[in-house]
């Protein structure tokens, strides 16, 4: 229903000998595109559960996503949707919450993340995928992401809260959250808005929705398995490339 809480856990460590692969797949997806580029690098983040993305944030300006006001200039954003309890502080903590947030349509919101890492640095116990999309498919996708929230009387999102974790807000969804409307559901369609093609009753799960994503057209490569990061693999925030 919602990406885990803040992912910079304390690093579980890997064997010696994968660090030079991990830190030649850090260099690798934070390649960040030029204007010029005909393609952009775009990220699937993943847990047991939930899915979510990473985007570059220049690129969803440029294609005409209108942000919050004052939400900054990172190079990153992480984006997922959700129901609004499971994305509180609080979570979801009165009798039969579950089944009610499962079975009967509630509140959601649009979690909004910025960032200037590689997004395997931020969430090293996820699981990560990336996919080369043509930069021509940027609109389409604003378009999803605009339309994914209520607007205020200026036309920006209505922020509902701050992020669960990080440089962030939670923003007011126009859509409900239940079965079969769920997190990985958002995520089906934010991939077919940049051309790819998900089934989204096959990606009511996470694994449902991984499987689809690594296949023929949308061609997710995974990049990082999870499991945590060694301290000796962390790299400083990137502000250029």
């Amino acid at each position: 229903m919602r990406m885990p809480v803040q992912p910079f856990a304390p690093p579980t460590g890997i064997p010696k000998q994968e660090r030079t692969q991990h830190k030649s797949v850090l260099r690798q997806a934070s390649f960040v595109s030029s204007p010029d580029d005909p393609h952009v690098l775009i990220w699937l983040i993943s847990d047991k559960w939930h899915t979510g993305t990473v985007f570059p944030y220049q690129w969803l300006l440029e294609s005409g996503y209108i942000p919050p006001a004052g939400f900054g200039t990172p190079q990153f954003v992480t984006m997922s949707w959700g129901n609004t309890d499971a994305y509180s502080t609080e979570g979801i903590n009165k009798p039969f919450g579950l089944l009610e947030i499962l079975f009967t349509p509630t509140d959601s919101v649009m979690e909004l993340i910025a960032f200037d890492w590689s997004p395997a640095e931020v969430s090293p116990r996820h699981r990560i995928w990336r996919r080369l999309t043509p930069r021509s498919q940027g609109p389409e996708l604003a378009a999803f992401l605009n339309g994914c929230a209520v607007q205020d009387a200026k036309g920006r999102p209505v922020v509902v809260r701050p992020a669960s974790w990080g440089r962030g807000v939670q923003l007011q969804s126009r859509y409900s959250y239940f079965i079969p409307r769920v997190c990985n559901v958002w995520t089906a369609q934010a991939i077919g808005a940049i051309g790819g093609d998900i089934n989204p009753w096959w990606g009511l799960t996470a694994n449902g929705l991984i499987r689809q994503a690594e296949k023929p057209p949308n061609d997710f490569e995974e990049i990082w398995s999870g499991g945590g990061m060694d301290p000796e693999t962390r790299l400083l925030p990137r502000t250029s490339e």
